[in-house]
């Protein structure tokens, strides 16, 4: 009646190596360390690194307590904060010549102290929240200006499109400031490209000028659409700063506005923050250009000059290339970017999905210039390279464009990642980096702790009193609860605030109020007249439906905050919900287990230790 099967003890057996291994990081604390990582979306982090980073070690007289490479970076441990210091400032000088385009980026890191054979478990301790542990504060400059020019040279280029299609000749099109310069060689075109223009694009001012024998038409952005363009460029920043936060996983982040052209990020519980400031910092952009290739430019080239409209730039293999300075496409025309295999070499590639007006610029250039090269270009920071440069077989149409060549798969995912983020509408500059310490302080958090453990102390006390070896088996169980727990936030790296300490407080108070409601039940049975074991297996059985009723609709309420929330309330749902889940297994599973291997055997029970059982007749 009272027997559990082999099978179950095992459960439990497991159950309980797996929250003492995950648990168990927890208590090693954390080490500082120096992380190496790309400085270039094109840049690949060999394995080859971890030797380089020990060899500037060695030659500095640096001591280590460990070296790691996990694929996309190389991790240094240190003894000491003054170490890790001595260590950043040698690594960031031996392996970025110019500190003015650097290439690696060296961050200041923490590692946990756990054991090898636990990390190689994936057994890591969970993240803190700013508000217990700290975590990074990035303060971003967004270059204002450089956003009204982009906007500036994307509307000169419309103005091409416009005359093209309008059938209105001009002498060309040219950027002087920050105006739009418009020739023409008669009165009439001009008018009727001046209200072409105020049709198609109100947000320009148009002025009437002459150069000459040329007719000119200066246009301007107006005051109030530039002042739009600005603001337009800071919201679509910040929308894009929390795509690439989202592909990193970080959990609860800071994205927000401060003053009229500053961007605050902060990120709780982040270690890996090299990576963190790696994407944040990129500008990376995709730009279509076409390929400088008239046999006077491929002799400028050749002598090492640049031609006028032309700029130079490098292939993936070293090679010099001359591309137009005007830009037919940008990753504002994007859509999507996956990475993925050409279908007729099967080498890495990023396939991108562009926009109907991307669609159809690329449309109609593929078709004007089949034979000839097209560049297509990873602006980031401020520094382009060449990603590959094809030569255009016949007409693309479709909106679906492939990038391929020299590119390894890691470099097609982290391209395709920082594509499908989302392109800057202005580049951004980190003005100011710090780790910040925790909010609440040091004091504030171990009161958060101790109270939960007098907490769980006074309930132990109590309901071993109350309810004597039924008691002290609940108070087990309680405490498996909190390991499961805290194992299982650890293995998910989920962020632990302040909040999330209520929700294990609050975690410890429901799965108590099981265990009171079973053993309630078996002395209801026993007052009943029911035999020991009898009353056992009714007062389980009978508690559970309860139990499973209550821990429901409290999951739900959870599941809403999970849904609805952000911020504090969202760490407080992810521990609340995760708490339920554990305290259902602790409370009745593995508590009936250890009643089921103390009473279970006993064949002739007559009388269970579950404190004093008030009976109506004793009354009387």
């Amino acid at each position: 009646m009272n027997r559990y099967p082999v099978w179950k003890y095992a459960i439990i057996a497991m159950a309980l190596v797996f929250g003492l291994l995950y648990t168990l990081p927890n208590f090693f604390g954390e080490a500082p360390a120096v992380q190496v990582s790309s400085g270039k979306a094109t840049l690949k982090v060999e394995p080859s690194m971890l030797g380089r980073v020990e060899s500037v070690l060695d030659g500095a007289g640096i001591a280590n307590t460990g070296l790691f490479f996990d694929g996309n970076s190389v991790k240094a441990r240190f003894r000491d904060t003054d170490t890790q210091l001595r260590a950043k400032d040698a690594l960031a000088k031996a392996l970025n010549p110019d500190p003015s385009d650097p290439s690696w980026i060296v961050a200041l890191n923490l590692l946990s102290n756990s054991p090898n054979w636990l990390t190689s478990l994936r057994a890591l301790p969970m993240y803190l929240g700013l508000d217990l542990r700290g975590g990074v504060h990035f303060l971003l400059q967004v270059d204002m200006k450089q956003a009204l020019s982009k906007r500036i040279d994307g509307t000169a280029g419309d103005l091409r499109t416009l005359m093209r299609d309008r059938n209105l000749r001009h002498a060309g099109i040219t950027r002087a400031g920050d105006a739009i310069e418009i020739r023409f060689r008669d009165a009439e075109t001009r008018e009727r490209a001046r209200a072409a223009i105020a049709d198609t694009v109100p947000d320009l001012a148009l002025v009437e000028a002459t150069d000459g024998a040329d007719l000119k038409l200066v246009a301007t952005f107006r005051p109030q659409a530039a002042q739009r363009i600005q603001e337009n460029a800071i919201r679509q920043n910040i929308t894009t700063l929390s795509n690439r936060i989202n592909e990193l996983g970080v959990a609860e982040p800071v994205v927000q506005q401060q003053g009229l052209d500053r961007v605050v990020v902060q990120l709780p519980g982040v270690q890996d923050t090299a990576k963190a400031k790696d994407i944040l910092g990129r500008t990376a952009t995709l730009e279509v250009r076409m390929v400088c290739e008239s046999p006077d430019e491929v002799a400028a080239l050749a002598a090492g000059t640049v031609p006028f409209n032309c700029e130079r730039y490098t292939e993936r293999d070293g090679q010099p290339i001359l591309v137009r300075k005007q830009v037919i496409l940008t990753g504002e025309n994007l859509n999507d970017a996956q990475p993925g295999f050409d279908p007729q070499t099967h080498e890495p590639a990023v396939h991108l999905n562009l926009d109907a007006k991307g669609a159809r610029i690329f449309r109609d250039v593929t078709r004007e210039n089949i034979g000839r090269r097209m560049a297509i270009l990873l602006i980031e920071r401020g520094k382009g390279e060449v990603v590959t440069a094809p030569v255009i077989r016949s007409e693309i149409a479709g909106g679906r464009v492939q990038i391929s060549g020299r590119m390894t798969t890691q470099e097609a995912s982290d391209t395709a990642l920082l594509l499908r983020a989302g392109s800057l509408a202005a580049p951004m500059e980190i003005i100011e980096e710090r780790t910040i310490g925790p909010s609440l302080g040091a004091e504030n958090i171990a009161k958060g702790f101790h109270s939960t453990l007098w907490g769980f102390i006074a309930i132990a006390i109590f309901m071993s009193l109350y309810y004597m070896l039924f008691g002290v088996i609940s108070s087990i169980s309680l405490a498996v609860n909190v390991l499961l727990l805290i194992a299982l936030l650890s293995l998910l790296q989920a962020t632990l605030t302040l909040p999330g300490i209520a929700a294990i407080a609050l975690t410890l108070g429901m799965a108590i109020d099981a265990n009171v409601l079973i053993n309630e039940r078996v002395r209801e049975e026993l007052r009943n007249g029911a035999t020991p074991q009898a009353a056992i297996a009714a007062g389980y059985e009978r508690a559970w439906a309860t139990i499973l009723d209550s821990n429901v609709t409290s999951l739900i309420a959870g599941v809403a905050l999970l849904v609805f929330g952000s911020g504090p309330v969202r760490g407080f749902a992810v521990v609340h919900v995760l708490g339920l889940l554990t305290s259902m297994f602790s409370a009745v599973f593995f508590s009936r287990g250890l009643v089921n291997l103390w009473y279970g055997r006993q064949r002739k029970l007559t009388k269970i230790s579950i404190g004093q059982i008030w009976k109506p007749d004793t009354a009387a």
